[in-house]
């Protein structure tokens, strides 16, 4: 039986409201940092001395961390439970702040903060899987077929999160300077380890007793590890001279592969995944939205200044009707536990934002960019909740936490295949020309998400039938 947090036992048949505070807290810790690191490039590089080459790794570095450690902390949470991991994961997260806080600044300075966000992003990869545990624990206790409301709250947290992020550490830099992008971490993280101590439970029932625990496999997490680190690097700095990365990659991943199918208790089990063919296409589709969503926002973002000749402001304006829609569309329809409508109208709605931006041209009216925005915030909004409510439904109980984990392994792979594409395509400026490369590029992918939507028959069940029982 799960034991109770503080305040006596869980209310019965109805989600225990205690566990909100710790799981929405946790779960903004990777998207805020994330976000929020933006506006401070530019003066850690003056203050520091440091070229854009090497600040560029205080994005990626996060990126990094978070593509591998999100499915590693996943998988400890399904063997060990959430509130040790979810505790350490604060502790990580307050340490980096402080390191950020007090860093020397010299020129050498640059890699603490580089180290900072690796210890940052580890920090962080307990949250999301973690709250993808509890909500499950949480179903399996009261009952409930689908927890819809509780994951549209998550969804619609993460994507505020997002909103907010730059114009919040904008301010923070205003007002104390680029140090502060970092510190703001010493009290989020000191409020999730409280949060976390007072109300996650030791155990769930999900996870296994203790003379129960599978093994830690290290060798699979070793390979996972090499894999994933050799093709980041390479797809963030392809070139001829780095092919020798993409080559280990793709040694190190059939190993990988080998391995896993070879053992009793694997970090990933390729044998159920190989056979899971739903929770594949999950992963898949949250790679391609990842790619059209970053190429918009970035990508889109570099032309309207370059291209169009908006200021930043203006251009950061027009982007706000991405996230404000995309958060309309997660509340209007986030309670409805059916996935397949909301994934065909996100499709769909990726296919006409794509076709919009080849009408653009340097002379563009606002009102049309506006338009395209709103277009592009409904995927934004139904995908991804669609995408985690899928994933609910699809994912083995005993593995939850490493399936949620491995989803934002797939996102932030996909982000980086975003960066690939627009850095390749712009070159020196963003063209107008670029932008309909872009386009084109947007069109394509959104097709072969609409195809593999509309011919994946599985998504028609989720939402009205009962989830998979536990083990």
């Amino acid at each position: 039986m799960p034991s109770a947090p503080i305040g006596g036992p869980a209310p019965a048949g109805r989600f225990d409201r205690r566990l909100l505070a710790p799981m929405m807290v946790g779960s903004i810790l990777n998207p805020i940092n994330t976000a929020i690191i933006a506006v401070a490039l530019t003066p850690i590089g003056l203050a520091l001395g440091a070229p854009a080459r090497e600040t560029v790794w205080l994005v990626s570095s996060l990126y990094l961390a978070t593509a591998i450690g999100q499915p590693l902390v996943g998988r400890l949470v399904d063997i060990f439970g959430v509130r040790s991991l979810f505790l350490l994961g604060a502790v990580l997260v307050t340490a980096a702040g402080a390191i950020g806080l007090f860093a020397p600044e010299n020129r050498d300075s640059i890699w603490w903060l580089v180290a900072a966000r690796v210890i940052l992003g580890l920090g962080t990869c307990a949250g999301y899987p973690a709250a993808m545990h509890m909500i499950r624990a949480e179903g399996d206790r009261t009952g409930l077929a689908s927890p819809a409301g509780i994951l549209t709250l998550l969804s619609v947290t993460t994507q505020t999160i997002a909103v907010i992020a730059p114009a919040l550490g904008g301010v923070l830099v205003g007002a104390w300077g680029w140090r502060a992008t970092f510190a703001v971490n010493v009290p989020l993280g000191l409020a999730t380890l409280l949060l976390g101590a007072l109300f996650l439970p030791r155990r769930t029932g999900l996870e296994p007793e203790v003379e129960d625990r599978p093994r830690i496999d290290g060798i699979g997490i070793l390979l996972f590890a090499v894999t994933m680190l050799t093709l980041l690097v390479f797809l963030q700095n392809i070139a001829p001279a780095l092919i020798w990365l993409l080559v280990v990659a793709l040694a190190a991943g059939v190993v990988f592969v080998w391995w896993e199918r070879r053992i009793p208790d694997p970090f990933i089990d390729v044998r159920v995944l190989s056979g899971n063919r739903p929770l594949l296409l999950s992963y898949v589709r949250s790679l391609l939205t990842a790619t059209i969503s970053y190429t918009f926002v970035y990508g889109f973002t570099q032309w309207l200044e370059d291209g169009r000749g908006l200021s930043p402001t203006i251009a950061g304006l027009v982007l706000l009707p991405v996230f404000a829609a995309g958060i309309a569309v997660a509340l209007a329809f986030g309670r409805r536990p059916e996935v397949v409508g909301k994934l065909l109208v996100g499709s769909a709605a990726q296919l006409v934002a794509g076709i919009l931006v080849l009408f653009m041209t340097g002379s563009s009216p606002i009102w049309f960019l506006v338009l395209a925005m709103l277009v592009l915030g409904i995927p934004q909004g139904l995908n991804n909740l669609a995408i985690q409510n899928s994933l609910y439904f699809q994912a083995e109980p005993a593995r939850i936490a490493s399936s949620a984990g491995l989803l934002r392994t797939f996102f932030y792979l996909g982000a980086i295949v975003s960066s690939v594409i627009y850095g390749n395509v712009y070159g020196a400026r963003a063209t107008t020309e670029g932008l309909h490369v872009l386009g084109w590029v947007v069109v394509g992918i959104a097709a072969m998400f609409l195809l593999i939507t509309v011919f994946d028959r599985s998504l028609a069940r989720i939402g009205r039938e009962d989830p998979p029982a536990k083990d």
